[in-house]
């Protein structure tokens, strides 16, 4: 048997047992079956929650669907037993030989084990998105590292998939960045800024020292031409100049993480293409915007709401709460009115579904987005929230302001830990729960440490393939039985389950925790090794053994660096 995803597989014996017991079953029943993993190795290898699905349908009572299951099942070569437990599950368990057959097909497919067929879907993903006006800080990391991996995932997962950074150099924060570099350019010149700084409203908002270098280059290249000229003389040009930079410094930070994006697109062209003209336009078509007026928010009494008509979309027809408006009282178009363009755009590349990775601060920002993609396309809008990150360092927050100039750039984190330790690490809590990132456990070689353990494992794996002879692809299986070995081997044969559940899921995380649960299970194989001369990998009087244990650690060893891979990081060959 060559199925790589043996749930596929077994899930296949399931539904033609069932028809068998039930013929007349509708399509929509059937696509209720499942097969998943027990959740207590006592119980069996795998569960079907078939008998449970169907016995309505059929018409049957589900402990006596369930028994007849047990009863087909049970004749299949591939299941060494079948059992009918609770209500109307089935648990099985498979034959050893069935599990051993899946090692040379690991060998076969090497890094691809896991690789799905392609889809015929394209997916974009869009993350980190930073704002231009600086480097980037530990902020954005964790969305960086939890978009990209996503991205990897999604692909693997048999996914086209077009990797997106969108640049927000429309607006106030670009222009309040010119204007923090036209002071730098004044330093740079010798020239007390002061009194223009004075002049700005909210004053010097980006004051950190990242636009030095800027406002110098600015000097070099321009002298004083504009020391002493109104800002409509240069604050388009300072503008675009700084941004400029700092998309080169952020990406040379994604760079350093590992983070490579297929697309920049910039918020500042699309307007002024007439992009959100056209967005609007669409909705507009469908009569999805109309002028009317919102009810007083939640928490305001009347007295505090001033009833304003404006140009509202049509969002609650779409799941939203509410309407929701696309134009300012100065007749200007609002944020959301430019994420609808930039939405439109991106649906009208020939993208099948969006994803969008976020902050989780925009969480109140999702449904109205949702909306407007679905109403612009009928597409399909997943959105990833990412909650903040607090670095620790000698037990205390390390504290991080962008505008202050103080915040911790996500560069230095890089150049104290590595970048797997901070890939790997982002990824060991699911991206909407709060997470502690401490400097000291990220680079300390302990089982704590999850890259650690996960690469050593590797690193283990690769130091006994190096010191055997080469995995052969008809070594005899069979001399393969303890607990430790096959408890690695039902662990290996998951990995193709887990790249689809995850990518269906979007939820990469699950992938460091898949990783680090097959390092345990090598672990302990490689101790027992330890604790039992007989049960090591390599044994020069025993050569069958030998060969068959150095494909079962090979097989490992391409699961782990399959996995890897999608989450960006290093499989290491050795540690030092």
């Amino acid at each position: 048997m060559s199925e790589e995803n043996l749930y596929t597989a077994v899930r296949g014996f399931v539904l033609g047992a069932l028809a068998e017991l039930a013929p007349d079953l509708a399509p929509e029943v059937l696509a209720r079956v499942e097969v998943t993993p027990t959740k207590d190795a006592a119980h069996g290898d795998m569960a079907s929650n078939a008998a449970m699905i169907a016995a309505k349908p059929a018409g049957k009572n589900p402990r006596e669907l369930a028994a007849g299951l047990v009863e087909r099942l049970s004749a299949r070569p591939e299941i060494l037993k079948a059992e009918a437990a609770g209500p109307g599950f089935v648990n099985l368990t498979l034959a050893p030989g069935y599990l051993l057959a899946q090692i040379p097909v690991i060998l076969r497919a090497a890094e691809a084990y896991g690789q799905r067929p392609g889809k015929g879907l394209r997916l974009n993903v869009e993350y980190v998105s930073a704002n231009p006006t600086g480097p980037l800080h530990v902020g954005h990391c964790r969305g960086a590292v939890v978009g990209d991996a996503l991205a990897n995932l999604l692909a693997k997962a048999g996914f086209e998939v077009t990797k997106e950074f969108y640049i927000n150099d429309a607006g106030a924060q670009v222009a309040a960045l010119a204007r923090s570099v036209y002071v730098r350019y004044l330093e740079a010149l010798g020239l007390d800024p002061q009194a223009y700084i004075d002049t700005v409203p909210g004053g010097m908002q980006y004051g950190g020292a990242y636009l030095v270098p800027v406002g110098a280059a600015l000097a070099e290249l321009h002298g004083d031409e504009f020391a002493e000229t109104p800002e409509a003389n240069w604050i388009d040009r300072f503008r675009d100049f700084a941004v400029g930079r700092m998309l080169e410094l952020i990406k040379e930070d994604l760079a350093a993480l590992g983070v490579r994006q297929d697309i920049f697109s910039s918020e500042r062209a699309l307007v002024e293409a007439g992009g959100v003209a056209r967005g609007l336009q669409a909705l507009r078509d469908q009569g999805l915007i109309y002028r009317g007026v919102l009810e007083p928010p939640k928490g305001k009494t009347p007295e505090d709401w001033e009833p304003r008509e404006q140009e509202l979309f049509r969002a609650t027809q779409f799941g939203d709460d509410v309407d929701r408006p696309i134009a300012k009282s100065d007749g200007s178009y609002t944020y959301f009115a430019n994420d609808i363009a930039y939405h439109a755009d991106k649906v009208t590349r020939g993208r099948d579904g969006l994803i969008d990775v976020w902050g989780a601060d925009h969480g109140g920002y999702v449904k109205r987005m949702q909306a407007a993609v679905q109403a612009l396309a009928g597409a399909r809008l997943d959105v990833v929230l990412c909650q903040i990150v607090r670095v620790m360092k000698n037990g205390e927050p390390v504290r991080m302001s962008k505008r202050a100039g103080t915040f911790v750039e996500l560069r230095d984190l890089i150049d104290e830990v590595g970048p797997d330790a901070v890939r790997f690490s982002m990824l060991m809590r699911k991206s909407d729960a709060q997470m502690e990132f401490d400097l000291a456990a990220a680079v300390a070689q302990t089982r704590e440490n999850p890259v650690f353990y996960v690469q050593y494992a590797h690193a283990r794996a690769r130091s006994v393939l190096r010191a055997a002879p080469a995995p052969a692809p008809d070594a005899n299986l069979t001399v393969l039985g303890t607990p430790e070995e096959m408890a690695l081997l039902r662990r290996l044969i998951t990995w193709p389950r887990l790249v689809e559940q995850a990518a269906e899921a979007r939820e990469p995380h699950r992938v460091a925790f898949y990783l680090h649960d097959l390092a345990g299970e090598f672990h302990a194989l490689w101790n027992a090794g330890r604790e039992n001369a007989q049960l090591r990998f390599i044994l020069e009087d025993k050569p069958a053994e030998t060969a068959a244990r150095v494909a079962l650690v090979a097989a490992t060893a391409i699961v782990l660096r399959s996995g890897l891979a999608v989450l960006g990081v290093t499989p290491v060959e050795e540690m030092r």
